[in-house]
């Protein structure tokens, strides 16, 4: 029963990504958009929801079963932004976006693995400090600051979030093998970049 309810959380996550990246490709202001696509991620953390980003980085305090807990946690995440691309297909949003999400795919999905693998690492580095924050700060305004800033620093960067570009992948019908194998390397970039800061942490027992 557990192992399902962290599916179902993180079928719900996944969809609330790709809410935030839909009001995203519906603004031309990047900043704006950046801003609003965070609404996303505050309501995972809000909620307690399964979000495979936000979670990855705590491996190195867990024990080997969240190994299987984040193996679900991906998949669900998959399912929800697939999902979520699936409905908005059906809406009149997506003839507004349409066009732009696919620019957005083929130039991730030409860019070479290694610019791939660093860019994702570095939104996994922002995603763990976005998570930690909310949970350490006192203050929902000093909360908010947390999950919000990180979100727009990446999305401005152009970091690889692996959730995210599920979603951009689904809702421009862009899955193929090659596809599959860029999403493996952004996953792996933004779980080395999600244990980076707790690596220190442990290191030093700091915490």
């Amino acid at each position: 029963m557990e192992k399902a309810r962290q599916l179902i959380s993180a079928i719900i996550a996944g969809m609330f990504i790709g809410m935030g990246g839909t009001v995203f490709l519906s603004l031309q202001n990047p900043v704006i958009g950046s801003f609003l696509f965070a609404i996303g991620l505050f309501t995972i953390v809000g909620f307690r929801l399964q979000l495979f980003t936000g979670r990855i980085g705590y491996l190195i305090f867990e024990k080997p079963v969240y190994f299987i807990e984040l193996g679900i946690t991906w998949l669900g995440n998959l399912i929800g932004t697939y999902v979520m691309a699936w409905l908005v297909q059906h809406t009149r949003i997506y003839q507004g976006i349409s066009e732009r999400v696919a620019e957005i795919s083929r130039l991730k999905l030409e860019d070479n693995l290694l610019s791939i693998f660093i860019l994702a690492f570095f939104c996994g580095v922002l995603m763990f400090i976005a998570i930690d924050l909310y949970r350490n700060l006192e203050g929902s305004m000093l909360k908010a600051i947390a999950i919000f800033i990180p979100v727009v620093v990446f999305i401005l960067s152009g970091f690889e979030h692996v959730i995210a570009n599920m979603f951009y992948f689904s809702l421009a019908n862009a899955w193929d093998g090659h596809c599959l194998f860029y999403i493996v390397i952004m996953t792996l970039g933004n779980s080395l970049g999600g244990l980076l800061i707790p690596a220190y942490l442990k290191l030093f027992r700091l915490r």
